[in-house]
């Protein structure tokens, strides 16, 4: 989580854009609000609006969105009740894992009694999310609307499966007891690592910017520290990796110090880019035609989405799928200065987009040379809801996956250190038999999404490996 400059006065969360995942227990367990933490509650939650006028405003009431989707399909709404509690019901299966040592799927399997329950399981483990969604609704508009959560983050369009499970993922957000409900942070998504920092060094914790790891160093088996950039070395009995398991075990660790079949299986991860983030400084608000004006509304203060249909986000991941950036992208985006005024100066707005397919390899051309043109795209997309944002536009700033690699070590630019589909997940994170933190050299864990239970500033993957640390320590400290 990253607030930056993107152009004089104007900061934007340049990565991570919208929290809600990070665990309630680790908020409390290090008193993150009296280091600064202050998230607040998008509500309204979503704004989806249509081409032709229509729109979607989603909030964390019941009667409302039922009658959101009434607009739509009358049939729909009457299935609402039934699909929130499906996932209400996966909250209850999946939340007591996440702060815990990973289970396998056998486990789950064994907490399975019934028929139901294990057709239950099979749809959340194997199911995409159009047939999910076929299952509860008839709309075009209302699925797509709901299908977005599920490929936020991953290469994978609506009709590959596990994409149900990768909405599931997204529906875990706590902010303030609103359960699944996601938000914004004051100061930026910086503001949540500024105060993660801040209980760090209270607690007696001394933090080094500026000090690129280039090698774990090992002896006999045991990692004793790192080397840093500049040459530096720092001593140390335990060393946690916060880098993906690529660049952990690929590139910081000799190959020498580890089993080959480790060495292939964590090459054999799957790692794929599929956001291209764009940031835009504006001179007023985007006037949507589905509520038009340029002064601040509800639906400017939340997540937006455009994405009109199903068959659109599959179209733009199939785009993807043959090494193109989609061309006609889905988006999701927030205007931070909307609820933040610190993210822009007085009367001007901030606009950070996530806008999807963007694969890290390109059939044709590179991200040097694609990214202005992939920015245009996204702008002309914005432009078809919101006829005013190219003359709104004082400066753009983007981050290709190419630079979410180069610049903040996200290796092929995926931002949860590795697909987030069930095959990967649980027991299997990052590879079978390798998923309690622990790693072949000893003193080493994995601490970051590449660990159970995955991506999205949950916090829980470095709660978990600190309680592996925990365990071992009388063992580390003898040793």
């Amino acid at each position: 989580c990253v607030t930056e400059e993107i152009h004089p006065g104007f900061r934007a969360s340049t990565l991570a854009y919208t929290c809600g995942l990070l665990r309630p227990e680790i908020k409390a367990d290090l008193d993150l609000p009296a280091f600064g933490l202050d998230e607040h509650v998008h509500d309204p939650s979503v704004f989806q609006p249509f081409p032709d006028g229509r729109f979607l405003l989603y909030r964390n009431d019941e009667e409302s969105n039922r009658k959101q989707i009434a607009k739509f399909s009358e049939k729909d709404a009457a299935a609402w009740a039934r699909y929130t509690h499906f996932w209400d019901e996966f909250a209850e299966l999946v939340e007591p894992t996440l702060l815990a040592p990973p289970v396998s799927l056998a486990d789950l399997a064994s907490l399975v009694r019934t028929p139901e329950a294990e057709d239950f399981l099979r749809r959340i483990i194997f199911s995409s999310i159009a047939d999910m969604l076929d299952e509860f609704f008839e709309s075009e508009e209302v699925k797509a609307s709901l299908a977005t959560s599920a490929v936020a983050g991953t290469m994978a369009g609506p009709r590959t499966p596990g994409t149900a499970f990768v909405l599931g993922h997204h529906t875990l957000g706590n902010i303030g007891g609103v359960k699944g409900a996601w938000g914004w942070s004051s100061g930026g998504m910086g503001g949540i690592s500024e105060a993660i920092a801040a209980a760090a060094r209270h607690y007696g914790a001394q933090i080094r910017t500026n000090a690129e790891v280039s090698r774990i160093v090992t002896v006999d088996g045991r990692a004793v520290g790192v080397t840093l950039a500049d040459g530096t070395q720092v001593d140390a009995r335990v060393v946690l990796s916060n880098a993906d398991p690529k660049r952990t075990f690929l590139r910081l660790v000799r190959a020498e110090e580890l089993p080959m079949e480790f060495i292939r299986a964590i090459a054999r991860i799957r790692f794929e880019s599929s956001s291209f983030k764009l940031h835009l400084a504006l001179r007023e608000l985007p006037d949507f035609r589905a509520i038009p004006g340029t002064t601040v509304q509800a639906h400017h203060k939340t997540i937006i989405d455009l994405a009109p249909s199903m068959d659109y986000l599959e179209r733009a991941y199939d785009d993807a799928k043959r090494g193109r950036p989609s061309r006609d992208p889905f988006l999701e985006f927030v205007i931070e200065s909307a609820n933040d005024p610190t993210a822009a100066p007085p009367g001007m707005h901030t606009l950070t987009v996530s806008a999807k397919f963007a694969p890290f390899d390109l059939t044709n051309g590179s991200w040097e040379t694609e990214s202005n043109r992939f920015a245009d795209r996204i702008i002309e997309t914005l432009a078809q809801y919101a006829p005013n944002i190219s003359r709104a536009i004082v400066a753009t700033h983007w981050r290709s996956p190419l630079t979410m690699e180069t610049e903040y070590g996200l290796t092929r630019g995926d931002v949860f250190h590795g697909a987030i589909l069930p095959y990967q997940m649980f027991s299997f994170r990052p590879i079978p038999g390798w998923s309690s933190y622990r790693t072949p050299i000893r003193g080493l864990y994995l601490c970051g999404a590449g660990a159970h239970p995955g991506g999205g500033v949950i916090g829980a993957a470095g709660h978990n490996a600190a309680m592996a640390v925990l365990e071992d320590w009388p063992r580390l400290r003898s040793a």
